[in-house]
């Protein structure tokens, strides 16, 4: 801070009003900007360093840091009043007893240094804890084990030089990391995120074993977090973090985790915001959270639950966005480091605070050797009748010494006057019980401790990460991680948002939007969709759904826009100016610039458009074209089949239909879809469905097929490919689904206690049914979704008998297909010891139906066949080739 602003700087252009007056009584004013230069300085340094940041030394900041010690001094074992802590704590901390109380309940709530006792609040509803007078705390064993050690602690005066407080305390282990910290100080802030507790151990161990290691946050509340952002905790960084929401049934949501930084309070109350302006439609909400979350959200019948999931995560707090900023305190000074540096920095000092254990400890040992080996010469010797003599204390000292002297070459040091002093004061008693086995017992002991700590000292890393080891086996019980790391999808608010009002449109004056009410009601769509608009000059735009919109006269077409649609072709015939020839074109609208307008025709003036149709699934329709009598023309009706056009981008020119007058055109026949049955993907790393090539692909699908999908718990469902979908954790088979393939399973049947096989068919592809019986201990084994699967069993191991050889069994063979409610056959009778999967038979699958009895063609390259019937113009001569303008080509 002192480089940020230097007391020898100058402050300019400071008002003269500001500057040194004389007044009537002759005293003199100071400046304001030398009181802001000295005064704001020392404010500053005074929060960032006294109670803002933590120290990187123990990770505490200095309010803690006094609790900490104050807990100590109040240490015996039973429970304490936090308000009599609190009390004793303002002898080291100068501020009230609430903000010392505030910061306890945190450390408290974090439930590793501190055993709770009362209502300490709950970080689930975000309730705050009783008085302080009605809880009660007490050093846990953790903290007693790995943050105290006075031998090694650095003292220095309280505030007000009555008490020593610790400068840092000798924490040997990552807390910082562990409880993570948050602060805001004057131009600057810190927000350390917690990370797991085992993982740092094992962090901690890789590091002086001098291997790589990489650490993600872990929050109490649970949850779900992407952490491909995390930049190791330094600014810049992003993490998100998502409540964990799963299907209970087909109209309820249930929530059992919450993102960090949240509580259930404040997610109940996103949601109800969220649902009030119409972006989610939830019927009820029920908080159920206790000493765990469960929050109830009841949809409305219709409401899809996984487009909910999906506008939950982009309309509400369910999923939060938290920016990490590693800052900490080292030497007085401000220090941006990153999680791992501090992880490396925290477990360097800990190996340097065990040493000086070791070095203490070593030092102890070594005297109680050198004490018990001159007492043991002491009495053993009889010296102390050298003194009966001697009437003086120099006399005494002086006769002791000298009796010492030939018996102490073996001694690791020198004899001191008040080594001599200790001797005098054995107890007569003590001398008479003296026992030289059990002195040299003594001695022999007090050898092999200094010969292990010397060994420690000799291996102290090895020493320092047994020492990790223990702290993991000791304490790491529950202390599994909490929040799951995944990837996240990227989810597009337009896409899962509810249609929360309702798009007019008034064709002749040319305006669109939700306020006219007394217009033509065109589709249901929401405040934060695009809409496209087609007009009979030609012209396309894509607008901002608003109240009222003018767009321009004579609109043909508007519907809410889709962006990267490739599946929505329009059909087109527009004639080109007041004289030109007439042309169709197919077409998408994938990308644009909003509100800017495109013309779809040649760019003639005069060009108007004299059919046009959108077609969701890229169908192409015949019409029939009639022209107007003018001059030879002997054909005046032909049909135009739009499936013999390519789809082309909109500004291309087009195919040429008639150079004359077009009177006008009519619907022939509507046309079957010209696309492709559409390729999907699951993407396991999100755990979503996706048109992009990423992950697996799972086939093509046409409107009439659906997903199988079963889950551990044995459940069956199909579903329709829709790219909003959701998966639970515990699916094991997602493919699509052949209606005729028969489904193969073995489960355990609870109340019978044998394996059964079974094989079914879907027979009600709407239903999620339960292949296994309902006896709480039924669980699935295997599914198979082959059309021959093999199985193989193997044995439990019989004392004193051989095993058995493997079964293998074929599951066709075994048993024929029945219902998916029937229990099926009994695999055996004997023990068994696991099953496992077979490659499967071969089996020949029916002959596909030929290409050219399936009207569909390259979703990307939509074009029918360039046959030489269909190549015809309107005089039924074959059409030579067009290029992408519109114009004739030459062979």
């Amino acid at each position: 801070m002192s480089e940020e602003l230097d007391k020898n700087d100058e402050i300019k252009d400071v008002p003269d009003y500001l500057g040194e007056n004389e007044d009537t009584s002759g005293d003199t004013i100071t400046k304001v900007t030398g009181m802001y230069r000295d005064w704001f300085l020392d404010y500053a340094s005074y929060v960032i360093l006294e109670r803002a940041v933590p120290a990187i030394e123990d990770g505490f900041k200095p309010v803690q840091r006094r609790i900490m010690q104050s807990m100590k001094d109040l240490d015996d074992g039973r429970y304490n009043k936090v308000a009599n802590i609190v009390g004793h704590t303002m002898q080291y901390h100068p501020h009230g007893d609430a903000s010392i109380a505030d910061a306890m309940v945190q450390i408290g709530q974090k439930d590793l240094l501190i055993d709770t006792q009362g209502n300490w609040g709950n970080i689930y509803t975000g309730d705050s804890a009783a008085a302080s007078r009605y809880i009660e705390a007490r050093l846990s064993k953790f903290a007693l084990d790995v943050v105290y050690n006075p031998k090694i602690t650095s003292w220095q005066a309280s505030y007000d030089g009555r008490k020593k407080e610790p400068i840092n305390l000798p924490v040997m282990f990552p807390l910082l990391l562990t409880q993570g910290a948050e602060g805001i100080a004057v131009g600057l802030s810190t927000k350390i995120l917690p990370h797991n507790f085992i993982e740092l151990i094992d962090a901690s161990v890789k590091h002086l074993q001098g291997k790589r290691f990489t650490l993600y946050p872990d929050f109490p509340t649970g949850g779900i977090v992407d952490v491909e952002n995390y930049n190791d905790g330094l600014r810049g960084g992003k993490i998100r973090s998502r409540a964990r929401i799963n299907q209970l049934d087909k109209n309820t949501l249930v929530i059992t985790e919450i993102p960090f930084g949240s509580n259930t309070s404040s997610l109940i109350d996103s949601i109800l915001k969220a649902n009030d302006k119409g972006k989610i439609k939830v019927k009820k909400i029920e908080d159920n959270t206790a000493a765990e979350v469960e929050i109830l959200i009841h949809l409305p019948g219709g409401i899809s639950p996984d487009k909910t999931i999906d506008a939950l995560y982009a309309f509400t707090s369910c999923e939060t966005s938290i920016s990490p900023l590693g800052c900490v305190i080292e030497d007085n000074r401000p220090l941006f480091i990153g999680v791992s540096e501090m992880l490396r920095r925290s477990t360097d000092r800990t190996v340097q605070l065990l040493k000086s254990e070791l070095e203490i400890q070593l030092y102890e040992l070594e005297e109680q050797w050198h004490y018990a080996s001159l007492e043991r010469i002491f009495i053993e010797n009889r010296i102390y009748r050298d003194i009966e003599e001697e009437e003086t204390w120099e006399g005494v000292i002086s006769a002791i010494d000298k009796g010492l002297q030939p018996h102490i070459k073996h001694l690791k040091r020198a004899i001191t006057e008040e080594d001599i002093v200790r001797l005098t004061e054995i107890r007569i008693k003590r001398i008479s019980k003296f026992d030289i086995d059990k002195a040299q017992q003594k001695i022999d002991s007090l050898e092999d401790q200094i010969a292990k700590v010397k060994n420690h000292l000799n291996n102290l890393i090895e020493y320092a990460i047994d020492y990790f080891k223990r702290l993991k086996k000791e304490y790491g019980a529950g202390k599994e991680r909490k929040s799951e790391i995944r990837v996240f999808d990227d989810i597009e608010a337009t896409k899962v948002v509810i249609r929360n009002t309702k798009l007019y449109v008034n064709r002749a004056e040319g305006f669109v939007g939700t306020s006219l009410k007394r217009d033509e009601y065109v589709t249901d769509c929401s405040d934060i969709d695009d809409i496209i608009v087609f007009t009979e000059d030609g012209t396309m735009m894509v607008t901002k759904v608003d109240a009222k919109t003018f767009v321009g006269k004579g609109i043909l077409h508007v519907s809410v826009f889709k962006k990267k649609d490739k599946r929505t072709i329009y059909n087109m015939i527009y004639k080109d100016g007041p004289r030109g020839a007439t042309y169709v074109k197919r077409f998408a609208v994938t990308s644009i610039t909003r509100d800017k307008e495109y013309d779809l025709t040649a760019g003639n003036k005069g060009s108007k458009v004299l059919y046009f149709t959108a077609n969701p699934n890229g169908e192409a329709e015949v019409v029939t074209v009639l022209l107007r009598q003018s001059g030879s023309i002997k054909k005046l009706k032909f049909d135009q089949d739009f499936a013999d056009v390519l789809v082309k981008g909109r500004a291309s020119k087009g195919n040429i239909v008639t150079k004359h007058t077009v009177k006008r055109i009519d619907l022939k026949e509507k046309g079957l879809s010209t696309l492709k049955p559409r390729k999907i993907w699951f993407d396991d790393t999100v755990q979503r469905l996706n048109v992009d090539e990423r992950g697996e692909l799972l086939g093509e699908f046409t409107k009439e097929d659906r997903l199988l999908i079963i889950n551990q718990k044995g459940i069956v469902k199909t579903v329709i490919p829709e790219l909003s979908l959701r998966f639970d954790d515990d699916m094991i088979v997602l493919e699509k689904w052949d209606p005729k393939k028969p489904i193969s399973a073995i489960y355990w049947e609870g109340e019978k206690e044998l394996f059964y096989v079974k094989r079914f068919l879907i027979e009600n592809p709407d239903r999620d049914e339960s292949i296994i019986t309902e006896h709480p201990k039924s669980y699935l084994e295997r599914v198979f979704t082959d059309y021959r699967p093999m199985a193989e069993v193997v044995f439990v191991k019989d004392r004193g008998k051989e095993r058995k050889d493997n079964l293998e069994v074929n599951l066709e063979e075994f048993i024929s297909v029945k219902g998916i409610t029937a229990m099926g056959n009994q695999l055996t009778k004997e023990k068994v010891l696991e099953i496992n999967a077979l490659d499967s038979l071969l089996y020949e699958a029916p002959a596909p139906v030929p290409a050219e009895d399936i009207d569909v063609v390259d979703e990307e390259n939509v074009v029918a066949e360039n046959t030489s019937e269909k190549h015809k113009n309107a005089s039924g001569d074959p059409e030579p080739p067009i290029d992408e303008e519109g114009q004739t080509m030459l062979f």
